[in-house]
């Protein structure tokens, strides 16, 4: 459930407004116990989104490092070669 919750901070080049808000997406749906809400729900959900999406890009805007920023490319690869050793059949 929570696949687009990772890293946003410190890549080149930055994280979108889209990606913020899949990582809010997926935190609020972690976090209420539903994938789609109901109507009864559904300004709650959309609005709670909205605010953490908002929290979130705050926070990755006031960050601050000396560190080199991240390669989307490179961490990808490692990503990708740390699940296929996880995933891997014996």
């Amino acid at each position: 459930m929570c696949r687009n919750i990772h890293t946003l901070f410190n890549f080149e080049p930055p994280a979108t407004e889209d990606e913020i808000r899949g990582a809010a997406l997926q935190y609020v749906r972690k976090v209420s116990g539903f994938t789609k809400p109901s109507q009864a729900n559904e300004v709650a959900f959309e609005r709670a989104v909205d605010e953490v999406t908002a929290a979130t890009a705050r926070l990755i805007e006031a960050l601050v490092t000396n560190a080199p920023p991240k390669d989307r490319e490179v961490e990808a690869q490692r990503k990708r070669e740390r699940a296929a050793k996880r995933f891997a059949t014996a």
